[in-house]
C-alpha cells in the first residue's frame, strides 16, 4: 500500500532540524530520504524469494552523515566529479573554487549540495508517491556564479523504479552538473560487490591522469578491463595491472553512454546472482561514473552494525564528464541565465 510519512531525523551541528521522509509503493518497496544533503539513507527492495532488504550504504545518525567524507546517498552539486586546479574560465572571467581533492574541486567542495539542508515536501503523481526537495544556492556559493534554485524529485513507482528528476534555474550564466551518489549493494550488504554482474552500454570511457583528470582522448573499452558491453563480474578484472585500473585503485571512471541528445536511455544493468536482484539504470545524461568503493572504510560506522568497508558499494553516477568547464571539446555544462536545467535518471529494480 502506498504511503508517505515525515519524521524527525535530528539536528545539525548548526542547529538546523532535519526531517526524514519514508515512501512506500504498492509492492512494499521503501525509500527513506533526509533533508540533509537530500540523502537516500535506505532503499528496501525484494529479492527473488520476496525477502526485502536494504540495498544502499549509509549511517544510522545525522552526526555520522555530517562527519562522513564518502557522500553516501547524497545529492551532488554544483558540479559532480572533478574540476582541475580548482577553477574554470567563463566568458573570459576566472572563477576560483575550493581544492578539496588534491588540486581538484570535487563534488562542489565542502559547500557542495551534499551537506546542505534541503526543504522537502510531498507531491502527488499518478505514478506513485513522490518527494520534492528544494534548495537555494546563493550567488558565489562555493565560488560558482549565479544564484541557483534547484528542485529534485524522488518518485517511487509501483513497478519498483526510483525516478529522479533535477530542475534548476540560475540568475547568471553558470555551470551545473548534478548527480546522485548512492552506493548500491544488491546483496543487502551481505557481501562486497565483486560478485555483482555489471553491463554498461558504452564502447568508450574517459581515461584519467594520476589526479583523476581526463586525458586528451577517449579510450575504447574493447580488450580492456573496462569492457562491460556484456555482463561481467565486477571483480573479474578489478585487480589487473592495466594502468587505468591502477590509477583509480579499481574502477573510478566515466563511461560515455550517450554521444548526443538527451533521450532517456537504458545505459547499465546490475545483477546479483544469489539474491536475484537486478537494477537497470536509465538516464538523459551523456556519461555515467562507475565507482567501486575503492577507498571506503567503516568510519563512521555503517547502519545497524553493517560495515561500509572496502568495495562494499557500487556507484553509477549519471553525469557529464569530469572537468568539462575546462574542456570545450566535451559536452557543455553551461547553463544560461533564466534557462531551465533538466536531467532525469531512473533506477529500476527487479528479480530474475
Amino acid at each position: 500500500m502506498r504511503s508517505f510519512e515525515k519524521t524527525g531525523f535530528g539536528t545539525t551541528v548548526k542547529g538546523k532540524e532535519i526531517a526524514q521522509f519514508i515512501l512506500k509503493n504498492a509492492n512494499g518497496m521503501e525509500l527513506r530520504v533526509i533533508e540533509y544533503g537530500g540523502i537516500i539513507t535506505h532503499l528496501f527492495v525484494p529479492d527473488h524469494s520476496g525477502n526485502i532488504d536494504d540495498v544502499v550504504l549509509g549511517h544510522d545518525t545525522l552526526t555520522e552523515y555530517e562527519q562522513s567524507t564518502f557522500f553516501f546517498g547524497a545529492l551532488i552539486g554544483r558540479y559532480g566529479n572533478r574540476i582541475a586546479n580548482g577553477g574554470f574560465l567563463l566568458d573570459g572571467k576566472e572563477f576560483e573554487l575550493e581544492q578539496n581533492d588534491g588540486t581538484n574541486c570535487l563534488h562542489g567542495g565542502s559547500s557542495g549540495f551534499h551537506n546542505r539542508a534541503w526543504k522537502g515536501e510531498q507531491i502527488h503523481t499518478e505514478l506513485g508517491v513522490a518527494l520534492l526537495l528544494k534548495y537555494h544556492s546563493p550567488d558565489g556559493e562555493g565560488g560558482f556564479p549565479g544564484a541557483v534554485d534547484i528542485e529534485v524529485s524522488y518518485l517511487l513507482t509501483d513497478d519498483n523504479a526510483l525516478e529522479i528528476e533535477y530542475k534548476a534555474t540560475s540568475s547568471k550564466k553558470t555551470i551545473l552538473n548534478l548527480t546522485q551518489h548512492t552506493y548500491f549493494n544488491l546483496s543487502g550488504m551481505n557481501e562486497d560487490i565483486l560478485a555483482h554482474h555489471l553491463t554498461i552500454n558504452a564502447h568508450t570511457f574517459v581515461p584519467v591522469d594520476e589526479r583523476s583528470i581526463p586525458l586528451d582522448s577517449f579510450a575504447d573499452v574493447a580488450d580492456t578491463p573496462f569492457d562491460f558491453t556484456s555482463p561481467k563480474q565486477i571483480g573479474k578484472d578489478i585487480n589487473t595491472e592495466h594502468p587505468q585500473v591502477k590509477v583509480g585503485s579499481g574502477y573510478d571512471h566515466t563511461f560515455i553512454v550517450q554521444a548526443e541528445g538527451n533521450e532517456l536511455l537504458s545505459i547499465a544493468k546490475v545483477f546479483h546472482p544469489t539474491s536475484g536482484r537486478t537494477m537497470e539504470v536509465l538516464t538523459t545524461e551523456p556519461g555515467v561514473q562507475l565507482y567501486t568503493g575503492n577507498f571506503l572504510e567503516n568510519s563512521p560506522k555503517g547502519k545497524g552494525g553493517l560495515a561500509n568497508n572496502y568495495r562494499f558499494g557500487l556507484c553509477l553516477e549519471t553525469q557529464h564528464y569530469p572537468d568539462s568547464p575546462n574542456r570545450p571539446d566535451f559536452p557543455s555544462t553551461i547553463v544560461e541565465a533564466g534557462e531551465e536545467y533538466f536531467t532525469k535518471t531512473v533506477y529500476r529494480f527487479g528479480v530474475k
